[in-house]
């Protein structure tokens, strides 16, 4: 027995972001499609699967195809363990991802140091929690220290930089993924 199983996909979170991205309100995509309202409003909550033929009237509407559609669906129900490589602690930096595959949230574990000078700004918020040793992190022209336990919050767009403070330093990091449009992007 595996440790992933794949089950059947949920359309509507692709569609609606489809419809979105595109500046479509339900009216309009009705109208190109030639399905309700209701229906389509359905099928974005996943409170609906449409049939092939709808999913393609979608698709047609929203100017992609139903395989886009279904390629960017996300999983309805799924457990994926993602097991740990080693136990040894590693000479170097590495960063190993916790989720895999087209999701709504990423988690990465960081080990040791890194690119102390490389800034970083996510569209979406994040949280990074730092499992073993400390790290410094200066977010919105304020320098924070943290310890094991400790977690740390960031809104999309704050610009930030890091670096591990002692050896041996782990952190998770995780975010809202970019796919989704957790926040609107800010006027700059």
């Amino acid at each position: 027995m595996g440790d992933h199983k794949e089950q059947s996909l949920r359309v509507g979170a692709a569609v609606r972001r489809r419809r979105r991205a595109l500046e479509l309100t339900l009216a309009v995509v009705a109208e190109r499609s030639g399905l309700s309202v209701p229906f389509l409003s359905q099928v974005e909550n996943d409170r609906a699967r449409p049939s092939r033929s709808s999913l393609e009237k979608v698709a047609d509407a929203l100017r992609t195809t139903a395989v886009e559609l279904l390629a960017a669906a996300d999983p309805a129900c799924s457990v994926d363990v993602v097991r740990c490589e080693s136990t040894e602690p590693a000479p170097e930096p590495q960063v190993r991802s916790l989720v895999r595959g087209h999701h709504q949230m990423h988690a990465s574990e960081f080990t040791g140091d890194h690119d102390a000078g490389r800034e970083f700004q996510y569209r979406n918020d994040q949280l990074m929690y730092v499992a073993d040793g400390a790290v410094e992190i200066e977010a919105e022209g304020r320098a924070y220290r943290l310890g094991r336990g400790d977690t740390l919050y960031l809104t999309g767009g704050v610009r930030h930089r890091w670096r591990a403070a002692e050896p041996d330093t782990r952190v998770l990091v995780v975010a809202v993924a970019e796919h989704i449009e957790a926040v609107h992007d800010k006027p700059r």
